[in-house]
């Protein structure tokens, strides 16, 4: 089913499968974390805020072909949900993203652990994206 201005048609299994990998990278996230593992406790925190947007993204028909068009998906999801936290949120996950090719020396445990705290708001902020027709849910 492909609506007007769509990228792509609707795939709701595909939306459900990103939203399903999305969290279990958080939690991934959160075990690295635990075992001092920085490097993929980062990296786990970017992928569970990539696997959302592309969940969001496949909702509504925009294009998510590679990370840098993870901007557009969050500058999208404000447009619509109006809520200019998730620019903020989007940063952070980029900023784990950045994490990973960081020496353990510079990286914080606390910091990545804040930043997980932001990608779990993140993903809930994005939620009622993925529900057709839920985009103005309140926050």
């Amino acid at each position: 089913m492909t609506s007007p201005g769509r990228v792509e048609p609707y795939d709701p299994e595909a939306v459900v499968d990103y939203r399903r990998q999305a969290h279990l990278s958080l939690d991934r996230a959160r075990e690295y974390l635990a075992a001092d593992d920085l490097h993929q406790a980062a990296e786990k925190g970017w992928g569970a805020a990539a696997w959302m947007a592309k969940a969001v993204a496949v909702t509504h028909g925009w294009q998510y072909e590679n990370h840098a068009q993870f901007g557009v998906v969050l500058r999208n999801a404000n447009a619509l949900r109006q809520n200019d936290r998730l620019r903020l949120l989007g940063e952070v996950a980029y900023g784990l993203h950045r994490s990973y090719d960081t020496r353990k020396v510079f990286l914080d445990a606390e910091t990545i652990g804040q930043g997980l705290d932001d990608i779990a708001e993140l993903l809930y902020t994005l939620e009622p994206l993925i529900t057709p027709g839920n985009e103005q849910a309140p926050d």
